[in-house]
């Protein structure tokens, strides 16, 4: 295979003009090409991975399944909460509606393959930079998209909804939606030059 000719100026573009939006931001009722999804997670199939284990795996929700997936992390919510004593009704409704404001919930997992004795901590990072390739091209289309780490991601009984072993880890949620303004938000970070050092 020849090398590629990448175009550094557009590398670059994207990268730094990448922006998380959330759900205020999000234009309802006007859902994103089922295509433009697949794409988004065929880009994420090809992040980086430590023995070629691909750890990333994902659950789409989309149309009706939003409700589906609303309806369990609400109702797990109401569950959980109720037998705690820490029951608040506004969360509840939270987690029964903002999915619904979305076009595409995509549940983000990391299932591990045991055999490859890898370091968890590497099967987490590869995760996440699929989920990078995932923010990239969803700012390419010029999408609202956010990783959020909400709802059910760490309560262990979600899990077996999921379709995850004890090992494996759900890692949150990437809410996608078309934006409900043309204006794209500013970013900010500090000079690089203040995280580096350099050794010569």
């Amino acid at each position: 295979m020849e090398r590629p000719d990448f175009n550094i100026e557009e590398v670059n573009k994207i990268i730094r003009g990448r922006r998380s939006m959330f759900i205020a931001q999000f234009k309802e009722n006007d859902p994103v090409d089922d295509e433009i999804i697949k794409e988004i997670l065929e880009n994420a199939n090809w992040a980086p991975t430590h023995k070629l284990t691909e750890p990333w795996n994902f659950t789409v929700f989309a149309g009706e399944g939003l409700k589906k997936f609303a309806d369990f992390q609400a109702e797990l919510y109401k569950e959980r909460a109720t037998k705690n004593g820490n029951f608040v009704e506004a969360t509840y409704e939270k987690l029964k509606e903002n999915p619904l404001k979305a076009s595409h919930v995509i549940a983000i997992k990391m299932k591990r393959d045991m055999k490859a004795n890898l370091p968890v901590m590497e099967e987490i990072a590869a995760v996440a930079m699929a989920v990078q390739n995932m923010y990239l091209t969803a700012a390419a289309y010029g999408l609202a998209a956010y990783w959020g780490t909400g709802g059910p991601t760490f309560w262990p009984e979600a899990k077996e909804w999921f379709g995850l072993e004890e090992e494996d880890m759900l890692m949150g949620f990437f809410y996608v939606a078309k934006p409900a303004s043309d204006n794209w938000p500013a970013g900010k970070r500090r000079p690089v030059s203040e995280k580096v050092i350099w050794v010569k």
